[in-house]
């Protein structure tokens, strides 16, 4: 039985995805809470690891894709261009979702979670604030705005310690559509040349 109608496979996602050279595709996700009875949402940004936390009623697709949609609406186009997700019935309504923002759908394959490795290892740092346990009813979108800021803000060595949010805002300058005075770039100690250099390609 075909649970999720028009499906567009991994397998038909362009190369260049996997390069993290262009920004814009992101990974997306599930969280599910104690007894199976409560669930976040988790959406990650491939190539600055930039990370967004949704707060969810329930997982039914038409709750999720819309929830999605919302959080990922007020970003400028080049950083809607893509999202890839695993088999979860929940984003059976992904057409609508690509109607609303613009992002085509991949769907990973079945039992192959590192297809969707950055969102994995952000799950996991998740995990570590909210374990398996947790009752997410519990936890308002407040709570997940602070986490969300946290991780956003926390070094990556694979950043080459940049945080998620300064290669996040760097990518937005680059657009030339950065008009969120709620955002600062925060670079410490590092230069401009440093973060610009980072994000090149090597020579």
């Amino acid at each position: 039985r075909v649970r999720i109608v028009d499906r567009i496979s991994i397998d038909q996602r362009p190369k260049h995805i996997e390069n993290r050279q262009e920004s814009g595709h992101w990974e997306g996700d599930l969280m599910i809470g104690r007894k199976q009875a409560s669930c976040i949402g988790t959406l990650v940004e491939r190539k600055s690891r930039y990370t967004l936390l949704v707060k969810l009623p329930n997982k039914r697709s038409k709750t999720v894709t819309s929830a999605f949609a919302s959080k990922l609406k007020h970003l400028p186009d080049a950083f809607k261009k893509s999202l890839t997700y695993d088999n979860g019935i929940e984003m059976a309504k992904h057409k609508t979702f690509t109607k609303t923002t613009g992002m085509t759908v991949y769907f990973a394959h079945p039992y192959s979670s590192w297809e969707r490795g950055t969102n994995e290892n952000t799950n996991g740092l998740v995990r570590r604030s909210y374990p398996k346990k947790t009752d997410f009813n519990l936890i308002d979108q407040k709570h997940l705005d602070v986490l969300q800021e946290r991780l956003n803000n926390r070094p990556r060595k694979v950043l080459g310690f940049h945080t998620p949010k300064e290669i996040f805002i760097y990518e937005k300058l680059k657009s030339g559509r950065y008009h969120d005075d709620m955002m600062e770039l925060k670079m410490g100690n590092k230069s401009s040349k440093d973060l610009f250099s980072f994000l090149m390609p090597a020579i």
